[in-house]
Protein backbone atom coordinates (compact mmCIF):
# COMPACT_ATOMS: atom_id res chain seq x y z
CA UNK A 1 0.00 0.00 0.00
CA UNK A 2 1.21 3.48 -0.82
CA UNK A 3 -0.45 5.10 2.23
CA UNK A 4 -1.94 7.91 -0.46
CA UNK A 5 -5.72 9.38 0.06
CA UNK A 6 -7.95 8.11 -2.62
CA UNK A 7 -8.70 10.54 -5.60
CA UNK A 8 -10.92 11.07 -8.02
CA UNK A 9 -11.03 12.15 -11.73
CA UNK A 10 -14.56 13.11 -13.18
CA UNK A 11 -15.27 13.85 -16.75
CA UNK A 12 -17.85 15.90 -17.86
CA UNK A 13 -19.34 13.34 -19.88
CA UNK A 14 -19.77 11.20 -16.98
CA UNK A 15 -16.23 8.87 -17.29
CA UNK A 16 -14.77 8.41 -13.57
CA UNK A 17 -11.49 7.06 -12.69
CA UNK A 18 -10.76 6.62 -9.30
CA UNK A 19 -6.80 6.16 -8.45
CA UNK A 20 -4.44 7.95 -5.64
CA UNK A 21 -3.73 11.54 -4.71
CA UNK A 22 -0.37 13.25 -4.88
CA UNK A 23 0.84 16.52 -4.63
CA UNK A 24 -1.45 18.74 -2.85
CA UNK A 25 -4.66 17.23 -1.44
CA UNK A 26 -7.00 19.56 -2.92
CA UNK A 27 -9.69 20.09 -5.83
CA UNK A 28 -9.85 21.25 -9.23
CA UNK A 29 -11.46 21.52 -12.24
CA UNK A 30 -9.77 22.27 -15.93
CA UNK A 31 -9.68 21.12 -20.00
CA UNK A 32 -8.62 17.33 -19.62
CA UNK A 33 -5.80 17.05 -22.55
CA UNK A 34 -2.98 14.24 -22.97
CA UNK A 35 0.08 15.30 -23.79
CA UNK A 36 2.41 12.52 -24.98
CA UNK A 37 6.21 13.25 -24.00
CA UNK A 38 8.51 11.03 -22.51
CA UNK A 39 10.67 13.38 -20.06
CA UNK A 40 9.75 17.48 -19.63
CA UNK A 41 7.02 17.22 -16.90
CA UNK A 42 8.65 20.24 -15.36
CA UNK A 43 8.81 21.81 -18.70
CA UNK A 44 4.89 21.41 -19.46
CA UNK A 45 3.61 21.62 -15.91
CA UNK A 46 5.17 25.10 -15.96
CA UNK A 47 4.51 26.04 -19.11
CA UNK A 48 2.10 28.80 -19.03
CA UNK A 49 0.20 27.54 -22.44
CA UNK A 50 -1.43 24.85 -20.13
CA UNK A 51 -3.04 27.83 -17.63
CA UNK A 52 -6.90 25.94 -17.40
CA UNK A 53 -5.73 22.57 -18.53
CA UNK A 54 -5.21 19.11 -16.30
CA UNK A 55 -2.71 17.66 -17.89
CA UNK A 56 -2.58 13.85 -18.76
CA UNK A 57 0.93 12.41 -18.83
CA UNK A 58 0.67 9.43 -21.58
CA UNK A 59 4.10 8.39 -19.98
CA UNK A 60 3.62 5.49 -17.75
CA UNK A 61 6.36 6.88 -14.93
CA UNK A 62 6.52 10.85 -13.77
CA UNK A 63 9.23 11.97 -11.42
CA UNK A 64 12.04 9.61 -11.76
CA UNK A 65 13.90 12.24 -12.45
CA UNK A 66 12.71 14.91 -9.76
CA UNK A 67 12.82 18.72 -10.47
CA UNK A 68 15.32 21.68 -10.10
CA UNK A 69 15.84 25.18 -10.44
CA UNK A 70 16.92 25.48 -14.01
CA UNK A 71 14.04 23.94 -15.87
CA UNK A 72 11.26 26.23 -14.90
CA UNK A 73 9.57 27.47 -18.23
CA UNK A 74 7.52 30.58 -15.87
CA UNK A 75 7.77 31.81 -12.76
CA UNK A 76 5.37 28.96 -10.88
CA UNK A 77 3.41 26.09 -12.02
CA UNK A 78 0.59 26.56 -14.38
CA UNK A 79 -1.04 23.02 -15.51
CA UNK A 80 -4.42 23.05 -13.33
CA UNK A 81 -4.04 19.32 -12.05
CA UNK A 82 -1.60 16.31 -13.61
CA UNK A 83 -2.62 12.55 -13.88
CA UNK A 84 -0.25 9.93 -14.27
CA UNK A 85 -0.28 6.06 -14.26
CA UNK A 86 3.03 5.95 -11.62
CA UNK A 87 4.45 8.78 -10.07
CA UNK A 88 8.32 7.76 -8.55
CA UNK A 89 9.01 8.03 -4.69
CA UNK A 90 13.07 8.26 -5.11
CA UNK A 91 14.12 10.23 -8.65
CA UNK A 92 17.50 9.70 -9.44
CA UNK A 93 19.56 12.43 -11.45
CA UNK A 94 22.53 14.72 -10.73
CA UNK A 95 20.60 17.68 -11.43
CA UNK A 96 17.98 16.79 -9.49
CA UNK A 97 16.79 19.10 -6.02
CA UNK A 98 13.69 17.84 -4.75
CA UNK A 99 10.21 15.04 -5.75
CA UNK A 100 7.93 16.24 -8.51
CA UNK A 101 5.04 15.37 -5.82
CA UNK A 102 6.62 17.68 -3.05
CA UNK A 103 6.57 20.66 -5.67
CA UNK A 104 3.09 20.50 -6.42
CA UNK A 105 2.09 20.30 -3.03
CA UNK A 106 4.31 23.39 -2.57
CA UNK A 107 2.47 25.06 -5.45
CA UNK A 108 -0.90 24.26 -4.41
CA UNK A 109 -1.71 21.45 -7.65
CA UNK A 110 -3.26 18.88 -7.05
CA UNK A 111 -2.19 15.31 -8.91
CA UNK A 112 -3.90 11.69 -9.43
CA UNK A 113 -1.79 8.03 -10.09
CA UNK A 114 -2.99 4.71 -10.39
CA UNK A 115 -4.96 5.37 -13.03
CA UNK A 116 -5.49 3.71 -16.25
CA UNK A 117 -3.74 6.74 -18.45
CA UNK A 118 -3.88 4.40 -21.34
CA UNK A 119 -7.55 4.36 -21.16
CA UNK A 120 -8.07 7.85 -20.48
CA UNK A 121 -6.26 8.52 -23.67
CA UNK A 122 -7.90 6.70 -26.09
CA UNK A 123 -11.51 7.98 -24.25
CA UNK A 124 -9.84 11.32 -24.91
CA UNK A 125 -8.94 10.57 -28.51
CA UNK A 126 -11.95 9.13 -29.32
CA UNK A 127 -14.56 11.62 -27.48
CA UNK A 128 -12.22 14.83 -28.23
CA UNK A 129 -10.81 16.79 -24.70
CA UNK A 130 -13.16 17.54 -22.18
CA UNK A 131 -13.64 19.55 -19.12
CA UNK A 132 -13.08 17.41 -15.59
CA UNK A 133 -13.11 17.67 -12.48
CA UNK A 134 -9.83 16.23 -10.12
CA UNK A 135 -10.54 15.53 -6.05
CA UNK A 136 -8.83 14.51 -3.33
CA UNK A 137 -11.34 15.91 -0.91
CA UNK A 138 -14.76 15.27 -2.52
CA UNK A 139 -15.10 11.59 -3.31
CA UNK A 140 -18.98 11.65 -4.38
CA UNK A 141 -18.50 10.55 -8.52
CA UNK A 142 -22.01 12.54 -9.43
CA UNK A 143 -20.91 15.53 -7.33
CA UNK A 144 -17.45 16.01 -9.46
CA UNK A 145 -19.18 15.26 -12.61
CA UNK A 146 -21.80 18.25 -11.99
CA UNK A 147 -18.58 20.52 -10.73
CA UNK A 148 -16.88 19.00 -14.24
CA UNK A 149 -19.78 20.32 -16.43
CA UNK A 150 -20.32 23.74 -14.44
CA UNK A 151 -16.58 24.90 -15.10
CA UNK A 152 -15.57 26.76 -17.84
CA UNK A 153 -15.37 25.79 -21.07
CA UNK A 154 -12.29 26.27 -23.66
CA UNK A 155 -14.31 27.66 -26.49
CA UNK A 156 -14.22 31.06 -26.28
CA UNK A 157 -12.36 31.22 -23.05
CA UNK A 158 -9.74 34.23 -22.82
CA UNK A 159 -7.12 33.22 -20.27
CA UNK A 160 -3.96 35.78 -21.54
CA UNK A 161 -4.64 38.21 -18.89
CA UNK A 162 -4.14 35.79 -16.09
CA UNK A 163 -0.57 34.67 -17.26
CA UNK A 164 1.25 37.64 -18.80
CA UNK A 165 3.31 39.71 -16.52
CA UNK A 166 1.81 42.70 -15.01
CA UNK A 167 4.56 45.19 -15.68
CA UNK A 168 7.63 45.02 -18.42
CA UNK A 169 10.74 43.54 -18.16
CA UNK A 170 14.32 42.94 -19.43
CA UNK A 171 15.38 39.62 -20.16
CA UNK A 172 19.43 38.71 -18.85
CA UNK A 173 21.55 35.02 -18.97
CA UNK A 174 20.28 34.74 -15.30
CA UNK A 175 16.19 35.50 -16.04
CA UNK A 176 14.03 38.53 -15.72
CA UNK A 177 15.68 41.62 -15.06
CA UNK A 178 15.03 45.13 -14.23
CA UNK A 179 17.16 47.05 -16.20
CA UNK A 180 19.02 46.44 -19.68
CA UNK A 181 21.48 43.87 -19.31
CA UNK A 182 25.28 45.38 -19.11
CA UNK A 183 26.30 45.04 -22.46
CA UNK A 184 23.24 44.75 -23.97
CA UNK A 185 22.84 47.97 -24.87
CA UNK A 186 23.95 47.60 -28.62
CA UNK A 187 22.25 44.67 -29.50
CA UNK A 188 18.83 45.03 -31.69
CA UNK A 189 15.63 45.17 -29.65
CA UNK A 190 13.56 42.53 -29.56
CA UNK A 191 9.77 43.53 -27.48
CA UNK A 192 7.66 40.41 -26.46
CA UNK A 193 4.25 40.19 -26.33
CA UNK A 194 3.11 38.34 -23.13
CA UNK A 195 0.41 36.07 -23.74
CA UNK A 196 1.97 33.12 -21.33
CA UNK A 197 5.34 33.48 -22.75
CA UNK A 198 7.86 30.73 -22.03
CA UNK A 199 11.16 31.50 -20.56
CA UNK A 200 13.33 29.46 -23.83
CA UNK A 201 11.95 31.86 -26.19
CA UNK A 202 13.32 34.69 -24.42
CA UNK A 203 16.51 32.60 -24.41
CA UNK A 204 16.45 31.54 -27.99
CA UNK A 205 15.83 35.06 -29.17
CA UNK A 206 18.94 36.61 -26.52
CA UNK A 207 21.09 34.06 -28.23
CA UNK A 208 20.11 35.06 -31.63
CA UNK A 209 21.92 38.67 -30.42
CA UNK A 210 18.83 40.56 -29.48
CA UNK A 211 18.07 42.73 -26.37
CA UNK A 212 15.03 41.26 -25.07
CA UNK A 213 12.21 43.69 -23.56
CA UNK A 214 9.01 41.70 -22.60
CA UNK A 215 5.61 43.63 -21.95
CA UNK A 216 2.08 42.83 -20.76
CA UNK A 217 -0.37 41.88 -23.07
CA UNK A 218 -2.57 44.32 -22.95
CA UNK A 219 0.41 46.82 -24.05
CA UNK A 220 -1.02 48.76 -26.83
CA UNK A 221 0.89 49.16 -30.46
CA UNK A 222 2.06 52.98 -29.93
CA UNK A 223 3.65 52.21 -26.32
CA UNK A 224 5.33 49.05 -28.15
CA UNK A 225 6.60 51.30 -31.21
CA UNK A 226 7.38 53.88 -29.10
CA UNK A 227 9.79 51.73 -27.95
CA UNK A 228 11.67 51.48 -31.51
CA UNK A 229 11.81 48.05 -31.60
CA UNK A 230 14.03 45.99 -34.33
CA UNK A 231 11.25 43.44 -34.05
CA UNK A 232 8.74 41.82 -32.47
CA UNK A 233 7.32 38.91 -30.98
CA UNK A 234 3.78 37.56 -30.35
CA UNK A 235 4.04 35.22 -27.74
CA UNK A 236 2.41 31.74 -27.26
CA UNK A 237 -0.20 31.54 -24.15
CA UNK A 238 -3.33 29.77 -23.29
CA UNK A 239 -7.17 29.88 -24.11
CA UNK A 240 -9.57 30.66 -27.49
CA UNK A 241 -7.49 33.11 -29.36
CA UNK A 242 -10.82 34.74 -30.79
CA UNK A 243 -11.57 36.77 -28.01
CA UNK A 244 -8.34 38.29 -27.73
CA UNK A 245 -9.58 41.25 -29.99
CA UNK A 246 -6.79 43.65 -28.58
CA UNK A 247 -4.14 41.41 -29.58
CA UNK A 248 -5.28 41.10 -32.81
CA UNK A 249 -5.54 44.73 -33.19
CA UNK A 250 -1.97 45.30 -31.92
CA UNK A 251 -0.76 42.48 -34.15
CA UNK A 252 -2.41 44.30 -37.27
CA UNK A 253 -0.88 47.28 -36.32
CA UNK A 254 2.54 46.08 -35.49
CA UNK A 255 3.13 43.52 -38.53
CA UNK A 256 2.86 46.74 -40.70
CA UNK A 257 5.61 48.64 -38.73
CA UNK A 258 7.83 46.35 -38.07
CA UNK A 259 9.50 42.87 -38.52
CA UNK A 260 7.03 40.15 -36.46
CA UNK A 261 7.15 36.62 -35.74
CA UNK A 262 4.08 34.62 -33.59
CA UNK A 263 4.59 31.72 -31.52
CA UNK A 264 1.71 29.16 -31.02
CA UNK A 265 -0.98 31.50 -29.58
CA UNK A 266 0.93 34.40 -31.71
CA UNK A 267 0.30 32.65 -34.74
CA UNK A 268 -3.18 32.00 -34.58
CA UNK A 269 -3.54 36.37 -33.86
CA UNK A 270 -1.59 36.91 -36.80
CA UNK A 271 -3.69 34.74 -38.67
CA UNK A 272 -7.15 36.55 -37.07
CA UNK A 273 -5.55 40.09 -37.79
CA UNK A 274 -5.01 38.94 -41.60
CA UNK A 275 -9.17 38.06 -41.47
CA UNK A 276 -8.91 34.06 -40.71
CA UNK A 277 -10.96 32.20 -38.74
CA UNK A 278 -9.74 29.55 -36.03
CA UNK A 279 -11.25 26.62 -35.12
CA UNK A 280 -10.50 24.25 -31.83
CA UNK A 281 -9.53 20.91 -32.31
CA UNK A 282 -10.92 17.29 -31.32
CA UNK A 283 -7.90 16.71 -29.06
CA UNK A 284 -5.10 19.34 -29.76
CA UNK A 285 -1.11 18.66 -30.03
CA UNK A 286 0.44 18.38 -26.73
CA UNK A 287 4.04 16.51 -27.35
CA UNK A 288 7.50 17.06 -28.07
CA UNK A 289 7.55 14.18 -31.06
CA UNK A 290 4.57 16.30 -33.77
CA UNK A 291 6.02 16.24 -37.32
CA UNK A 292 5.91 19.11 -39.34
CA UNK A 293 6.31 19.20 -43.04
CA UNK A 294 7.54 21.69 -44.75
CA UNK A 295 5.47 22.74 -48.34
CA UNK A 296 8.24 24.00 -50.65
CA UNK A 297 10.87 21.54 -49.78
CA UNK A 298 9.43 18.26 -48.28
CA UNK A 299 11.32 18.63 -45.07
CA UNK A 300 10.47 17.26 -42.19
CA UNK A 301 10.53 19.04 -39.04
CA UNK A 302 10.04 16.90 -35.63
CA UNK A 303 8.43 19.30 -32.95
CA UNK A 304 7.27 20.57 -29.43
CA UNK A 305 3.46 21.59 -29.65
CA UNK A 306 1.13 22.60 -27.35
CA UNK A 307 -2.31 24.01 -28.64
CA UNK A 308 -5.90 23.31 -28.61
CA UNK A 309 -6.73 25.83 -32.14
CA UNK A 310 -5.89 26.10 -35.08
CA UNK A 311 -5.91 28.16 -37.71
CA UNK A 312 -8.04 27.61 -40.76
CA UNK A 313 -5.73 27.62 -44.03
CA UNK A 314 -8.76 28.19 -46.69
CA UNK A 315 -10.22 31.16 -44.67
CA UNK A 316 -6.18 33.24 -44.85
CA UNK A 317 -5.80 35.65 -47.84
CA UNK A 318 -3.07 33.16 -49.75
CA UNK A 319 -2.24 36.24 -51.95
CA UNK A 320 -0.71 38.13 -49.05
CA UNK A 321 0.50 34.91 -46.56
CA UNK A 322 2.38 31.58 -48.00
CA UNK A 323 1.34 28.94 -46.09
CA UNK A 324 4.46 27.11 -45.96
CA UNK A 325 4.31 24.50 -42.76
CA UNK A 326 1.36 21.35 -42.28
CA UNK A 327 1.21 18.94 -39.96
CA UNK A 328 1.94 15.85 -40.97
CA UNK A 329 -0.54 13.78 -39.03
CA UNK A 330 -3.66 15.61 -39.53
CA UNK A 331 -2.65 18.26 -42.07
CA UNK A 332 -3.65 21.54 -40.07
CA UNK A 333 -1.51 24.84 -40.70
CA UNK A 334 1.74 25.43 -38.92
CA UNK A 335 3.41 27.69 -40.28
CA UNK A 336 3.17 31.07 -42.81
CA UNK A 337 5.35 33.75 -44.41
CA UNK A 338 3.92 37.23 -45.45
CA UNK A 339 5.09 37.43 -49.15
CA UNK A 340 5.63 41.16 -49.07
CA UNK A 341 6.06 42.43 -45.44
CA UNK A 342 8.56 40.58 -42.91
CA UNK A 343 6.11 38.88 -40.91
CA UNK A 344 6.22 35.18 -40.00
CA UNK A 345 4.46 32.55 -38.09
CA UNK A 346 4.70 29.10 -36.44
CA UNK A 347 1.97 27.18 -34.42
CA UNK A 348 4.63 25.17 -32.91
CA UNK A 349 7.32 25.58 -30.93
CA UNK A 350 10.69 26.61 -32.01
CA UNK A 351 12.43 26.91 -28.49
CA UNK A 352 10.78 23.55 -27.68
CA UNK A 353 12.16 23.46 -24.14
CA UNK A 354 11.09 20.08 -23.74
CA UNK A 355 11.60 19.03 -27.25
CA UNK A 356 13.66 18.66 -30.02
CA UNK A 357 15.60 21.47 -31.54
CA UNK A 358 14.47 20.59 -35.58
CA UNK A 359 12.85 24.10 -35.46
CA UNK A 360 15.06 26.73 -33.91
CA UNK A 361 16.20 27.84 -37.40
CA UNK A 362 12.74 30.08 -37.10
CA UNK A 363 14.77 32.08 -34.43
CA UNK A 364 17.33 32.46 -36.69
CA UNK A 365 15.11 33.36 -40.09
CA UNK A 366 13.55 36.40 -37.67
CA UNK A 367 16.99 37.47 -36.88
CA UNK A 368 17.77 37.67 -40.66
CA UNK A 369 14.43 39.50 -41.25
CA UNK A 370 15.35 42.50 -38.82
CA UNK A 371 19.08 42.78 -40.15
CA UNK A 372 18.14 42.64 -43.31
CA UNK A 373 15.51 45.80 -42.50
CA UNK A 374 18.29 47.31 -40.34
CA UNK A 375 20.24 47.43 -43.56
CA UNK A 376 17.76 48.95 -45.70
CA UNK A 377 17.32 51.58 -43.44
CA UNK A 378 20.69 52.22 -43.00
CA UNK A 379 21.12 52.39 -46.75
CA UNK A 380 18.38 54.24 -46.67
CA UNK A 381 19.39 56.62 -44.67
CA UNK A 382 22.60 57.28 -46.55
CA UNK A 383 21.28 58.08 -49.82
CA UNK A 384 19.10 60.28 -48.34
CA UNK A 385 22.23 62.04 -47.16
Amino acid sequence: MSGRPPAILALEDGRIFRGEAFGAITETTGEVVFNTAMTGYQEVLSDPSYCGQIVTFTYPLLGNYGVNDEDWESDRLRAQGVVCREVCETPSNWRSTGRLQDLLESRGVPGICGIDTRALTRHLRDQGVMRGCLSAVELDPDLLVDRARRSPAMLGLALADLVTCTEPYWWSEAGPAESVPPGDERRPLAVVMDFGVKYNILRRLRAEGFRVHVVPARTPANEILALDPAGVVLSNGPGDPEPLDFAIRTAVALAREVPTLGICLGHQLLGLAYGGTTRKLKFGHHGVNHPVVERSTGRIEVTSQNHGFTVEPDSLPQAELELTHFSANDGTLEGMVHRQLPVLSCQYHPEASAGPHDARPWFRVFAGMVEARRKGAVAAAARGR
